[in-house]
């Protein structure tokens, strides 16, 4: 049976993505004594944004906030995000301190079950530590994968393994050339074998492509 407050994150349109105690070099605030991530994997949490606020006007990361306070009050803990960046928490070393996956090629965590298709959106700081038993991330797909085909399925280069040219993808984005991108997400993503059962549907990419290009026009 999973723990009620799993089952409490997921009732609210959130997965819980990975979990554990953290011990003094995890950079978690001070007092918390157990951390649960959480966020999107496929469409639940999107469908909750999308029939509550407006896509086309609204910021995912307000709505986050104002769900996830709800939250975090009805479990009596702290809630911490990723887009919170005074100071930045370090949401992927988290990931990986709780099972949730392995660096990808891509440099975007590689989660076991979601593949590429998940994102954190909270981290729940508990002041007690529960007896939940942490994930293992079991082996890393990305080292069995002979071909690795999210390295040469973008358009433009933009991965090459080591680092990401995130100019030349909004470059890319900003043009006609980008449409196949910028509606139905990232090439390179859809490229991995991993969680495809969990890729985005085209609504839910799109505004997330959107989300970014937007970014990055304004940085």
């Amino acid at each position: 049976m999973e723990h009620p407050i799993l089952t409490a994150i997921r009732r609210v349109g959130f997965s819980p993505l990975g979990w554990f105690a953290p011990k003094p070099d995890d950079r978690a605030p001070q007092g918390a004594r157990f951390v649960i991530l959480i966020g999107n994997a496929g469409p639940a949490m999107f469908r909750r944004f999308a029939a509550e606020r407006d896509p086309s006007t609204d910021t995912m990361d307000a709505w986050t906030r104002d769900v996830v306070t709800l939250l975090a009050r009805d479990l009596e803990a702290q809630a911490v995000y990723p887009f919170d960046m005074n100071p930045p928490w370090p949401f992927l070393t988290w990931a990986r301190r709780g099972g949730a996956g392995h660096v990808s090629p891509l440099g975007l965590n590689i989660h076991p079950t979601y593949g590429l298709w998940h994102a954190y959106r909270a981290a729940l700081l508990f002041p007690v530590e529960f007896d939940i038993p942490v994930q293992p991330p079991g082996p890393h797909p990305c080292e069995s994968c002979a071909t690795k085909p999210c390295l040469t399925a973008c358009p433009v280069g933009a991965f090459d393994g080591v680092s990401y040219d995130v100019p030349a993808c909004a470059a890319h984005l900003a043009k006609p050339a980008g449409n196949d991108c910028m509606r139905g997400g990232c090439l390179a993503r859809h490229a991995c074998p991993v969680g495809q059962g969990f890729a985005y549907a085209p609504a839910q990419a799109e505004f997330h492509m959107w989300a970014f290009l937007t970014a990055r026009q304004k940085a």
